[in-house]
């Protein structure tokens, strides 16, 4: 007799790779403090300090600076980090630079690169009760660790997991988002194989934008409010608008998403944001 397929809301597999920290801030009136205040001791630890190597290593991530333009923020900064004190050493670095007492933080999110494996998890999940077991059995467990690992070793997901600041593309947008979690219309009741579908399909609009728009997909649970963060990159900041209005008609979007405030700007080098705010009268 065939088994009755398994309709329960599993969670999907995810691999991880750097952690990242958005964090965006407004530039303070000359004559005003922000949020960092350095002392004389600081001061000095400024001068003797590697701060500046400490967010421009790329054997150990990297640090991205822009300029937000049409916001409450004025610059952007997010780092890519191996590790969770990476990341804290990061923001310690940047925190000590002689620009950080004219700025006041506007908003931060933490999370980390994610490739989510909704449709290698259905199928195991499918292959499990086709022969008798169960998610989370060994069986189970032996050939998502095999997968998983070929997965990982793949191009695709190693760009999306240690991704690199992409040639020819200045303009960077990023947002949070979540899925629904209404009566009628919650994201973590659907099966994995309806959520593998829908994911599949709204996969398929962004492929259509390759080479034009590059994505990266970080997730937060359990760090943030907000379950993943979004960071894109274009030359033409016009293909942000286009992309996100497709991706709103896409059912994973138009039923399950929630997204929050967009920040919009132009990837500038930390010289050009040193300069930008410590320009007189800014």
């Amino acid at each position: 007799m065939p088994r009755t397929p398994d309709t329960r809301a599993h969670a999907p597999e995810t691999l991880e790779g750097w952690y990242v920290h958005h964090q965006l801030f407004s530039i303070v009136p000359t004559g005003q403090s922000g949020d960092v205040h350095l002392g004389e001791d600081a001061a000095r630890v400024n001068s003797t300090r590697s701060d500046r190597a400490e967010l421009t290593q790329p054997d150990a991530g990297w640090s991205l600076y822009a300029r937000v333009i049409g916001s409450e923020a004025d610059v952007m900064v997010v780092h890519f980090r191996p590790t969770l004190d990476g990341i804290g050493d990061a923001q310690l670095a940047f925190r000590r630079l002689p620009i950080a007492q004219r700025l006041r933080s506007v908003y931060s999110f933490l999370s980390v690169t994610e490739a989510g494996l909704y449709h290698l998890t259905a199928k195991l999940a499918r292959e499990a009760a086709e022969r008798g077991g169960a998610v989370g059995d060994e069986q189970y467990t032996a050939e998502l660790a095999r997968r998983s690992a070929t997965e990982r070793d793949s191009a695709h997901v190693q760009r999306r997991l240690y991704p690199t600041l992409p040639d020819g593309m200045p303009y960077v947008c990023f947002y949070p988002m979540n899925k629904k979690r209404e009566t009628g219309q919650n994201w973590y009741t659907l099966s994995l194989d309806e959520r593998s579908r829908l994911m599949h399909e709204h996969g398929l609009t962004g492929r259509k934008y390759a080479g034009r728009v590059v994505q990266v997909i970080s997730g937060a649970v359990g760090f943030d409010a907000w379950e993943w963060g979004v960071t894109l990159f274009t030359k033409d900041p016009l293909d942000f608008k286009k992309l996100v209005s497709e991706m709103r008609f896409d059912e994973a979007s138009s039923k399950y998403a929630e997204f929050g405030v967009f920040y919009v700007g132009r990837v500038a080098s930390l010289e050009q944001i040193e300069q930008l705010v410590e320009t007189p009268g800014s």
